[in-house]
């Protein structure tokens, strides 16, 4: 079985990387990557995109442009279309990076954009948004990404709903953004954010989920579910977490079963098998992981049965 490191072996002695990816995907499967529909129009998207959180930030605040434009074009050439950031990624460089680079390789159209609002600042104890920072914040995104409709924004961390949501609905009349919902990462605030999934027409909520942290599934994936509101998913590797707890351990022979040859894609493919999940947006600066993450919504994903294997044979692992 091909592993996260053994990609990353072969990209660096294959030398160009764009040589290199689509052979990656071939030899991984035949099959075309799983789309999910967005339940309010039924447009379907590639289930694994990108984020820009993580190392993608890391590498934007460094200027490390080259490396990110082939994450892109990993992206991109192999059949992934949602790239999802915001504006305070990376310490703002997130997304004006992308923004630059998607425009450099001339693909600002196939990308589905899904940024973010929120100008409000924990530090400050003002639970409030000023209106005319919130816009200002969300015409700059425009600017970085020049597109004449943003696919998506949604209100960060449940930053003052009323007046940033509010904010969305107006762009979304006007025809300037084609979707909107809102964010939270974390428990604490789950009822919080279910109030407002059955209060707002909401197109999208962004939270995470992961096959050690499954709390989402209890409550918010099916509301959103019922609902008919899409999901992006974050933090689908607990950030780091995960890495750390099969760090040594053998990928499972069974693995085969659901066609997942690397522990990115079995972790990725416990959570594209929940029927509310519509995207899920791994972060990476690497372009052989991005092959490798996209590898999560190809081939067979588990039953019932295998759901329970899978996360039985992780809680069983170490914690990290």
């Amino acid at each position: 079985m091909i592993t996260r490191r053994e990609l990353l072996q072969n990209y660096a002695v294959a030398g160009s990387a764009m040589a290199l990816l689509p052979r990656l995907l071939q030899a991984q499967s035949g099959n075309e990557i799983i789309r999910r529909a967005i339940p309010g129009t039924g447009e379907a998207l590639p289930m694994i995109g990108l984020g820009s959180s993580a190392t993608f930030s890391s590498l934007a605040r460094n200027e490390d442009a080259a490396a990110l434009r082939e994450v892109l074009r990993a992206l991109i050439d192999n059949g992934g279309t949602v790239f999802d950031t915001a504006p305070g990624y990376g310490g703002g460089t997130a997304e004006q990076v992308a923004g630059e680079l998607v425009n450099e390789l001339g693909v600002a159209e196939e990308i589905f954009w899904a940024t973010k609002v929120n100008v409000v600042s924990r530090r400050s104890g003002n639970p409030n948004a000023d209106p005319a920072a919130a816009r200002a914040q969300i015409e700059r995104s425009f600017d970085i990404i020049r597109k004449p409709a943003i696919d998506l924004i949604q209100v960060h961390s449940l930053g003052d709903v009323p007046t940033q949501l509010g904010i969305l609905k107006e762009l979304k009349e006007q025809g300037r953004i084609r979707y909107l919902g809102v964010t939270w990462t974390g428990s604490e605030r789950f009822a919080d954010l279910a109030e407002v999934m059955r209060s707002e027409p909401l197109d999208f909520i962004g939270l995470d989920y992961a096959i050690d942290n499954r709390a989402a599934a209890d409550m918010l994936l099916p509301l959103a579910q019922d609902l008919g509101i899409a999901t992006l998913i974050y933090a689908p590797f607990g950030r780091n977490r995960l890495w750390g707890r099969v760090r040594g351990q053998a990928l499972p022979d069974w693995a085969a079963e659901i066609d997942a040859s690397s522990w990115a894609q079995f972790f990725l493919k416990y959570i594209a098998a929940h029927p509310a999940v519509t995207v899920i947006t791994p972060s990476t600066s690497k372009p052989a992981n991005m092959i490798d993450n996209l590898g999560g919504a190809i081939g067979r994903l588990p039953d019932a049965e295998m759901l329970q294997r899978m996360a039985a044979h992780v809680d069983a692992l170490p914690s990290a």
